[in-house]
């Protein structure tokens, strides 16, 4: 029997996936040099990481050229949305509330930011009217 794979990104797999948000479809050539820059990553490794995460089916791959093509089958957003109701459920009980306070009371907002929250609390009250 087969084990399960997280379908959740790993640190290793969010670098390339960062990579292809950032700049879209890439070949691990292209990933490999760009992980480069932020520390020494071998290639061979970036393509192990890759055919595991097409495993996961957190990447596609386009074989129709001789290179292959990788893009991400899971968007930022998602992924942002699965890692903060990870995190609102396993350290805060559940409670968006107390995750978000705990998030505001670590730093002060900036202006810009402000008015984005009160927006998004305006139309979060809108619907519930």
């Amino acid at each position: 029997m087969s084990k399960q794979k997280s379908s959740q990104p790993t640190d290793a797999e969010l670098a390339i996936l960062q990579i292809l948000w950032e700049r879209g479809p890439s070949t691990v050539r292209e990933i490999n040099d760009l992980l480069n820059e932020e520390r020494p990553t071998g290639y061979t490794t970036t393509l192990k990481l890759m055919q595991i995460m097409l495993e996961k089916q957190l990447l596609a791959r386009d074989e129709s050229q001789r290179t292959h093509i990788y893009r991400a089958l899971l968007s930022r957003q998602n992924s942002q949305e699965q890692t903060l109701n990870r995190i609102r459920d396993r350290f805060f009980g559940g409670s968006a509330t107390r995750l978000v306070l705990q998030a505001l009371g670590g730093s002060a907002p900036t202006a810009e930011e402000l008015r984005e929250i009160r927006a998004l609390l305006d139309s979060i009250e809108g619907r519930q009217q």
